[in-house]
């Protein structure tokens, strides 16, 4: 049997009511709703006027003996259209100043249970919602006041039932859970999404789940707390960048050989890396996974890095790709891949040495302006690597 695609289209109502019910999944690695309320406004006037909308890419997968339905292109747009449904836009500012408030009224101090209780509106889902309940008025009645602004298109019943939205319904051929996932990653990143560009780390995010169980090695939990701070987007730390480089690293430590020759290839490089570790395939560029995380036993490492992260007071937030590299590669390399302990009673003195090579590197004019180029990079590998050397305990 061979791949096959489906066209058809449904009414925004009926695109609603499978929302409602959870017929439609949107998998782990999609990003959060991005939109604003001039976007969403936008979509609807153009549904409204019967414009061409891009239909929504669905693709058959099954699990075990369950078929989902997975969002591969078109959140953006459902997501905009249930809202407009419901009357609401998960405000940022509102949430922001819902978390102020609560900080006001106790001196500062909160308990996190106390936040709980608000969706999470900067890296908000539609699923948020339809945990509340299944329809309109459960969903409303279970809302908690302080997380979204109530909004109105001024649309009645007629619209949602006699307006259409395409589909496009994508069935592998295969059956095999892995190949399946191989199938919509690969379909995933050749979309050509309409809106706001993906991220490389985003477009990457659907290759973590070819093995389930090492999702959160690509992603840990710990990871989404750092960040870097960016003129024009935020984004976490690339996790998987550090990973792959000091996996080859780690076979001869020798900085001058990492990513040779994927200089202008990153993300091809960090690819090659995932299909390594999740057994896709082969390659004598990386240490093998299994010989540094014998029986993909990998969580003891990374509760240690969380644990010294912590320990040492790191910053949560960077201006510089050479501050967050000098901080985490020597850190995420000794306590990962070579099982040491950093003596964070020497926190300062550590901070003080990592903090002037910064210093040092940002005065190198070249290193400053062109820092992702492959020989500077390889140098931030070396001097972090060297510094946290020196902050070992002994054994």
């Amino acid at each position: 049997m061979e791949n096959k695609v489906y066209y058809g289209e449904y009414t925004l109502h009926h695109w609603i009511t499978l929302i409602l019910k959870k017929n439609l999944i949107l998998p782990e690695y999609q990003r959060h709703f991005v939109w604003d309320e001039k976007k969403v406004a936008v979509l609807i006037e153009s549904l409204k006027e019967k414009q061409f909308v891009p239909p929504i890419l669905i693709g058959s997968f099954k699990d075990n003996e369950n078929i989902q339905n997975l969002i591969l292109d078109g959140q953006q747009r459902l997501t905009s259209i249930l809202l407009a449904y419901l009357g609401l836009f998960p405000d940022e500012n509102t949430f922001k100043n819902t978390l102020k408030k609560l900080a006001d009224e106790n001196d500062g101090l909160f308990d996190e249970e106390d936040a709980d209780i608000y969706d999470n509106v900067i890296e908000w889902r539609f699923d948020l919602l339809t945990k509340k309940g299944r329809t309109k008025k459960e969903i409303l009645k279970n809302l908690v006041d302080g997380n979204y602004k109530k909004v109105d298109l001024n649309l009645n019943e007629s619209f949602f039932k006699n307006t259409f939205l395409g589909f496009s319904y994508l069935v592998p051929d295969n059956q095999n859970e892995v190949n399946q996932q191989k199938y919509y990653s690969s379909v995933f990143r050749n979309i050509n999404i309409q809106g706001q560009t993906l991220l490389p780390q985003e477009s990457r995010a659907s290759l973590y789940f070819l093995d389930k169980d090492l999702s959160k090695f690509f992603v840990p939990d710990f990871i989404s707390e750092i960040s870097m701070k960016n003129t024009s987007y935020d984004s976490k730390i690339d996790f998987v960048r550090y990973l792959s480089l000091l996996s080859q690293y780690y076979i001869d430590e020798n900085p001058n050989n990492v990513a040779k020759r994927f200089g202008r290839k990153t993300e091809e490089y960090y690819e090659k890396y995932i299909y390594s570790v999740t057994g896709e395939t082969d390659s004598n560029i990386f240490e093998k996974f299994e010989n540094i995380f014998s029986g993909k036993k990998f969580e003891t490492s990374f509760e240690k890095v969380k644990k010294t992260i912590n320990d040492l007071n790191l910053e949560k937030e960077y201006y510089s790709i050479i501050d967050l590299d000098l901080y985490f590669f020597g850190l995420i390399y000794l306590v990962v891949f070579k099982n040491k302990v950093i003596d964070v009673d020497k926190k300062d003195e550590l901070k003080e040495k990592i903090n002037n090579k910064i210093e040092s590197l940002k005065n190198t004019e070249n290193h400053k302006s062109t820092p992702g180029a492959l020989k500077y990079l390889r140098e931030r590998i070396r001097w972090s690597i060297l510094i946290y050397k020196r902050y070992l305990k002994d054994e």
